[in-house]
This record gives structure tokens, sequence and C-alpha cells, in this order.
């Protein structure tokens, strides 16, 4: 029995100070990697200037409304954004903010670039889950980035941030409140069925408005 407690006891304390480094230190890393990736990204476009900009070659691949758009607005947009969105991922600045703007950007980015033209089973898309385009397009790259920017989304940044700092300052207590509600569910399922849209348009808005509905149901069921 003493061997049982020690266990659970040794375990306890590994399991608390791996939780009070969890509220910080992945962040961290996965904050410095999607910097770097986005930073470049727009580097390299700001570098190209009004010359390099090949966004005019694929104006009829980017999903409605950006197909609209002005190839060098849209090349304006896209390089700045992720130039500036980078930044604040790499401060921990207006994460969330930041965060589903780049999941929007890069979700654009792969319905124009990256999804297959066409498909005829999920089994036929998931070839394109790859780095390199053999004719089933190669989202493999667009994706990881898009899990990667979720927990931002979700978790904040943590608290090696801006944004921690900044609740701290304004005596903010409820920055790391959780309500786990049917509103929650509503939350979430628009914030993934909104940008799904523009590369499964049926599926992203089914998954929309019933986050939709949620949300308002909430309202209802809920005790205020």
């Amino acid at each position: 029995m003493s061997i049982i407690k020690t266990s659970q006891s040794i375990w306890h304390e590994l399991v608390t100070r791996l939780n009070a480094a969890g509220t910080f230190l992945p962040q961290i890393f996965i904050r410095l990697i999607l910097f770097w990736e986005f930073w470049e990204a727009g580097k390299m476009k700001y570098d190209g200037g009004a010359d390099g900009n090949w966004f005019a070659s694929i104006q009829d691949s980017f999903p409605f409304p950006f197909n609209s758009i002005d190839p060098s607005i849209s090349w304006a947009m896209a390089m700045w954004g992720e130039i500036i969105f980078s930044i604040l991922i790499l401060l921990g600045l207006f994460t969330r903010f930041a965060a589903i703007s780049l999941i929007v950007l890069t979700v654009v980015a792969t319905a124009a670039v990256h999804w297959p033209d066409s498909y005829g089973s999920l089994g036929e898309l998931w070839k394109g889950y790859a780095i390199s385009n053999d004719g089933f397009g190669n989202y493999k790259l667009p994706l990881l980035y898009i899990i990667l920017l979720l927990p931002l989304l979700f978790s904040g940044a943590g608290k090696f941030s801006l944004d921690n700092l900044i609740a701290k300052l304004s005596n903010y207590t409820d920055s790391q409140a959780q309500n786990s509600d049917l509103g929650m569910w509503g939350l979430a399922l628009m914030a993934i069925g909104i940008p799904l849209m523009f590369v499964m348009p049926t599926f992203g808005a089914g998954l929309a408005v019933l986050g939709l509905i949620a949300l308002i149901a909430n309202k209802f069921i809920t005790p205020q």
C-alpha cells in the first residue's frame, strides 16, 4: 500500500508541475514556429513587391468574395496580414483575433492553391494530405498550421504573453475563466465551420448553422 501511495504522490508532483508549465511553455513554442512561418511568407511577398504578385494567375481559384477582389489588393491583404498577425502571435497580443485571422487567410490560400479541383470520396480527398501535389492537392502544411492556430484561438497565448500582462494590469481576473455550456459548443462549431466553408461549403455551413442554433438555444436553456 505504501508503494501505491508513494507512486501516487510522485505522480501528483509530476503532473502539477507539468500543468504549471503547460500554462505557458507549449504556447511559446507554438507561437514561435507560427510567427516564423507566417512572417517568412509575408516577407517573401514584401520582397517580391508588385512584380512578384502571382495572384492574378489564380484569381478564379479564390473562393467568394475574394475572387472578386483586385489581385493587387488581395496580395497586399495577404502580405500585411501575414506580417502583422505573425508579430501579434509572437508577442501574444490580441492573440485570438490574430489566430482566427490567420486561420481564415490560410483556408482561403488552401482553397486557391492547395485544395483538389474535385474529389469523389473522402478517401480521394485524403490523398491531398501531402507536401507535393500529385493531382490530388497538397493541403498538408496549411492544415498543420490551422491545427497549431486552434489552441491559440481557444485557449489564448498563455501566461507568457502581453495579453496576460494586460489582463493582470487591468485586474481582469476572468481571462482564464471557463463556461462549459451549450454556448461553448455553438461558438466552437461556428469558429470551425465558418472558415471551413471556403473549402467545404456544405459541411462548413452545416457546422456554422448548428453552432448558431446552439448559441440561440443556450439563451433559453442555460439559466442566466
